[in-house]
């Protein structure tokens, strides 16, 4: 299967198949928000996600994909580094916020600078249609996060911090997208990179909630916390793999913004199953986050 795809890098189906990879991977990113804001403190569902899904990764990193070769563990490391620092900046947004304001903002804002480090890390270039389409994006996000100031009642005090949070965790989402994106093709095996990705990032967050997790005075039940784990696992391996597979087939930057429709899936799995109040403006925006999105990929 590798060399199938290898074999799709830079032609017209590979275009297609990282379109399609990149909105399987909205889908399910908002999914795996839900997830972490869920019911749970974010900072244990993360931990139970992370260990689980390292677990998932060992046998496959260590027993059936080829070893990486010497110049990725430097690479790795970086990975780490920038994933890790994300994964904390995450958590403290969703502690402050909801996640119809956090989430959009946080999705929004990582496709401008995802651009702006695919132009100077792999020379690609956008259309003044494209650039329009960027445009219009950052109109909902930004138009989202003054509407949230404005109206929202729920967490008002900790809003701005929410916003300002998230705002800096959409640096990282840039970051790290542009960087995995450089480790993928770094590597003659995608499915290398991938599987040693998550066998190693899984190692840092279990330890972090472990001990956050003990000085909780009531400390929830393990279970239903590993059942979110695991659901959460299978779907950042669809999900990461995902848009990572679409970086290396076709361009970054397109990839990254058609990626961030899935504001709207999010803003329809915060009403249906975290209940929050979304209403028709707050929808409109998320709707033209989108919207932006779709007139990037359609000016490439």
């Amino acid at each position: 299967m590798s060399d199938w795809l290898v074999s799709l890098e830079g032609t017209e189906a590979g275009a297609r198949l990282a379109m399609a990879l990149a909105l399987l991977a909205a889908l399910l990113h908002a999914v795996f928000g839900a997830l972490q804001k869920g019911r749970h403190d974010p900072w244990l569902t993360r931990g139970a996600i992370d260990a689980c899904y390292g677990l998932m990764a060992a046998p496959f990193a260590l027993f059936v994909v080829p070893w990486p070769e010497p110049h990725m563990w430097i690479i790795f490391f970086f990975v780490w580094l920038i994933h890790s620092t994300y994964k904390v900046l995450q958590a403290m947004a969703y502690m402050r916020g909801a996640y119809t304001v956090v989430y959009p903002v946080v999705r929004g804002t990582g496709p401008l600078f995802t651009v702006i480090g695919a132009y100077f890390l792999f020379g690609e270039s956008f259309t003044g249609m494209q650039w329009s389409g960027v445009a219009v994006l950052l109109m909902g996000i930004y138009g989202l996060a003054i509407y949230n100031l404005r109206t929202l009642t729920v967490d008002r005090a900790t809003m701005p911090a929410a916003l300002g949070l998230a705002v800096l965790t959409g640096l990282f989402v840039a970051l790290y997208t542009t960087y995995d994106a450089y480790g993928i093709r770094a590597t003659a095996d995608p499915f290398t990179f991938l599987a040693w990705f998550f066998f190693i990032d899984g190692l840092t967050f279990p330890a972090v909630a472990y001990r956050r997790w003990c000085a909780m005075p009531g400390r929830p039940a393990v279970g239903p916390l590993l059942l979110r784990g695991w659901i959460g696992g299978l779907v950042a391996f669809a999900s990461f793999g995902s848009v990572m597979l679409a970086t290396r087939l076709d361009k970054v930057g397109e990839a990254a913004v058609l990626r961030e429709t899935s504001t709207v899936f999010a803003a329809a799995i915060g009403w249906i199953f975290l209940k929050e109040t979304v209403g028709p403006r707050r929808i409109a925006l998320m709707a033209l986050i989108a919207a932006g999105a779709v007139i990037v990929e359609m000016g490439g």
